[in-house]
């Protein structure tokens, strides 16, 4: 299990490098010069040039490509004395980094976290930008996930059980629905239909954050009926996804040997479903849910935006208004580890379930 394990991060750690280098090779290859970005109409040559030295963009691509894995790596190698280095440990950009121990006279290995440079447009810390977005995001794509799962599993498992009834039909005239609508057409549809003609029976609103103002002057509060239109929306493609999948899971389950056996032997019907067919049926829905709850991270940009929720979709949209690469550059990074960590965690979860998976 430990090989298996340590398997699964090697390839985690290979994937992460080569979206690292992709991302790297696009975004500098764009036109634009973030100094004259930065500094607007100020700008001059001596400041241009100041700023470009200050984020190593005055060096070879070559050499831009290792400044950059050094910031965005927790271990990194530091120079301790060369205060003109891009390389000098800087508390202000590094934080409180955690000396391990020294390279030679001048360089030190560190362990730290992961520098994704400052805005553009902001000068603030990119990782500051995305620390208040993510929360908002992550809940929303768990609520999503949650309900796709819930409902998902539910509707699949009647739809098994029920094969070729009215409901099953029902199920399925949804499911290839629900597959075949893109998000953005998803998020303005339920929007015109529950927040303006329903709106007097639903109370929901067209737009809105997790946080409202308030309109007496109290400041903010937490609104949580602002989540129920997006996360419906969010959550319709991967519930279309589980429903098929747990009813075709469950019908190939249900004409096996074991499922016979445990019937001759007089077990009670729902015994069978729930602990012998149910639990061996959602090896592939594991595998779904997985890769559905990382592109929820991701996809939730266009239903983030057209709900206004204030999380990492907005922006990202906002930064590519602004043409504020570190941002954009910093969100996908932030989804590309969120992938990574959520297929090794499937993986591991997956080996359990089934051992033969282990083996290979």
């Amino acid at each position: 299990m430990l090989r298996f394990f340590l398997k699964r991060i090697f390839y985690g750690i290979l994937v992460l490098l080569g979206v690292i280098t992709v991302v790297f090779l696009l975004f500098n290859v764009l036109p634009g010069d973030p100094a004259r970005m930065m500094l607007g109409q100020r700008a001059d040559m001596a400041s241009v040039e100041a700023i470009n030295k200050d984020l190593g963009r005055d060096k070879p691509l070559s050499t831009q490509y290792f400044n950059f894995l050094n910031d965005v790596s927790p271990l990194s190698i530091h120079n301790s004395s060369d205060k003109d280095s891009y390389w000098y440990l800087k508390k202000n950009k590094y934080g409180n980094a955690i000396k391990l121990f020294s390279l030679g006279s001048d360089k030190v290995l560190v362990l730290k976290k992961p520098y994704l440079r400052r805005s553009y447009q902001s000068k603030r810390k990119v990782s500051e930008i995305l620390a208040e977005a993510f929360p908002k995001t992550m809940l929303l794509a768990l609520v999503s996930i949650s309900f796709a799962v819930v409902v998902g599993i539910f509707i699949g498992v009647i739809c098994a059980l029920k094969k070729n009834s009215f409901f099953d039909r029902i199920a399925l005239v949804f499911s290839v629905l629900g597959m075949s609508l893109p998000s953005f057409f998803a998020a303005i549809l339920n929007a015109w239909i529950f927040a303006f003609v329903l709106a007097e029976y639903t109370g929901l609103n067209m737009v809105g954050s997790l946080y409202s103002i308030s309109d007496f002057g109290d400041g903010e509060y937490l609104d949580l009926k602002n989540l129920i239109l997006p996360a419906l929306t969010l959550g319709i493609r991967p519930l279309a996804i589980v429903v098929e999948l747990t009813k075709n899971s469950m019908l190939d389950v249900l004409s096996q040997d074991y499922i016979r056996t445990a019937r001759a032997k007089g077990l009670g019907h729902t015994r069978i479903i729930m602990k012998h067919a149910l639990k061996n049926a959602l090896n592939p829905v594991i595998t779904a849910i997985s890769g559905w709850f990382a592109s929820l991270m991701a996809g939730a940009v266009f239903v983030e935006y057209v709900f206004d929720w204030k999380g990492i979709g907005v922006v990202i949209v906002d930064a590519l208004e602004k043409y504020d690469f570190p941002v954009i550059v910093g969100a996908v990074l932030v989804i590309s580890v969120i992938l990574v960590f959520i297929n090794i965690f499937v993986d591991i979860i997956y080996g359990m379930l089934d051992p033969r998976v282990r083996l290979a």
